[in-house]
């Protein structure tokens, strides 16, 4: 009996101080692996990506052999800095370098956005076809080359016989370009500019064409369509548009894809030959090639690695799975149905409303491969910010940096637990974040910053920071996205 008394006594007092300390039960949170972060981000500076880069020289001198036509097509995905050495000097200036790319990449997003729902046609902005004159198209822009763009790229072949060529991935973008032979102004690429005069698939759309019809910009000269695409952030290709064979590695080709052929092309785009648009418009690849889906996987940028772009293949069976959203203002974006939040188990008080899309094409959620970190309406980055706080104060606080507010000086730490970040989806359907998608470091000393930030904007993004490490499955068929952690 005495026994007995003892072992109460013992346990009311260790359920007594496990509740006076207000410890975050092991369940609701996530292992950050501080010194493996800290060793991955200073290796990244000494990345060599001139080994990549003479790989991809050799694969131009032999072109690619097209593969039989196929239903699905896979290709390597490559991050920004296996292709592109900005030689920063230290992690922070690579971190500051890499916010800036990622405000303007809002900012454009936005914009667009913007005129879609304000129904701001083409003949609102330009004249109309008719009017507009080939050397209109032309009209410089403030160029951004001093930030350099696009953060995911895979290597496609284009033409016949076809030739390989880095492309930056988009998610946000329809328009397929590359730059082309004879240059007024093209930027600096990995691979040899494409010469349309040694494919023999090369074929310009006329004026008619609807594939020239569906472009928001464009001109007529001899009959042939001219195409300019503006991105918001001083970017601008403008060329000829045609249609061209595209290779997919050895997993097939497509022939009379519709892109852009660059000849003066300036802007946000340095290392890639182009853009590969796929956007839910009728110009990007994706409806091109009638992908009933497709899914991408984005490793770490810091690591160096590679992952994969696929479509067509099926979606892994244990996704987390949102409804698929269209903006009857914008056919481009991927709006996904996001609920809410939770952090360290503990739902965030968020209004209903807050991510939902109006009737007039106001607000929502978009899925984007090219923002890096995720945008969340004020109101709602402010409840999750505190809710973090309000469990991390055994934390050592630091100062913000740049447009992160919540930060923490983890230098004395090898690893520490935090409370875990959820996304909810309609149908009671949940997506954890491992801790390094949302505490991340920014710089080589062992400060930390919280990975979400707010926007004024009705507008909400889920960035690539909060997507690395997860297999991203847009499927159109069914009209949802899979988030499946760990299928790279």
């Amino acid at each position: 009996m005495a026994y007995f008394l003892l072992s109460l006594c013992i346990i009311f007092t260790t359920l007594s101080l496990t509740s006076s300390r207000t410890i975050t039960p092991p369940s609701h949170t996530t292992l950050l692996n501080i010194s493996s972060s800290l060793h991955q981000a200073r290796q990244i500076l000494s990345f060599n990506p001139q080994k990549v880069l003479q790989q991809a020289l050799t694969q131009q001198e032999t072109p690619i052999s097209p593969a039989s036509s196929s239903s699905s097509f896979s290709l390597q995905l490559h991050t920004r800095e296996t292709l592109y050495n900005e030689r920063h000097s230290d992690y922070r200036t690579l971190l500051l370098s890499r916010l800036a790319r990622d405000s303007a990449r809002v900012n454009s997003l936005e914009t667009k956005l913007q005129l879609a729902v304000n129904s701001v046609k083409r003949s609102d902005l330009y004249p109309t076809q008719t009017e507009l004159q080939p050397e209109d198209l032309s009209t410089p822009i403030s160029s951004g080359t001093s930030q350099g763009s696009g953060e995911y790229f895979a290597r496609i072949g284009v033409g016949q016989p076809a030739k390989p060529f880095y492309m930056v991935l988009d998610t946000g973008s329809d328009v397929n370009w590359l730059q082309c032979k004879p240059c007024s102004d093209c930027y600096q690429q990995a691979d040899p500019i494409f010469d349309p005069t040694t494919s023999s698939s090369y074929y310009p759309l006329t004026c008619d064409s609807q594939q020239c019809q569906d472009l928001d910009m464009s001109a007529c000269r001899n009959n042939r369509c001219l195409y300019q695409v503006s991105y918001g952030d001083g970017s601008f290709t403008v060329g000829e548009y045609v249609t061209e064979t595209m290779t997919f590695g050895g997993s097939g080709s497509v022939s009379r894809v519709s892109i852009g052929c660059g000849h003066d092309n300036e802007g946000l785009f340095v290392a890639s030959a182009g853009l590969i648009g796929l956007g839910g418009g009728p110009l990007s690849l994706t409806s091109q090639i009638k992908a009933t889906s497709f899914s991408y996987c984005l490793v770490d940028r810091d690591s160096g690695k590679s992952s994969t772009l696929e479509f067509n293949s099926p979606r892994p069976g244990d996704s987390v799975t949102a409804p698929l959203l269209r903006n009857q203002k914008t056919s481009t974006f991927y709006y996904v149905q996001l609920i809410g939040f939770s952090v360290g188990g503990e739902i965030v008080s968020i209004p209903p409303d807050t991510f939902a899309v109006d009737q007039s094409g106001v607000g929502g959620v978009i899925v984007d491969s090219g923002t890096a970190i995720t945008r969340l309406r004020t109101k709602a980055y402010n409840s999750i910010r505190d809710a973090f706080k309000r469990m991390t104060q055994n934390l050592r606080p630091a100062e913000g940096v740049a447009l992160f507010d919540t930060c923490y000086d983890l230098s004395s730490l090898q690893s520490v637990r935090v409370p875990t970040v959820s996304f909810h989806f309609a149908g009671d359907k949940t997506w954890s974040l491992p801790a390094k998608n949302y505490l991340i470091p920014v710089d080589g000393a062992g400060t930390y910053c919280f990975a979400f930030a707010p926007t004024s904007s009705s507008l909400s993004i889920i960035g690539n920071v909060q997507q690395q490490g997860t297999r991203v499955s847009f499927d159109m068929a069914n009209s949802v996205v899979g988030f499946s952690p760990n299928k790279c």
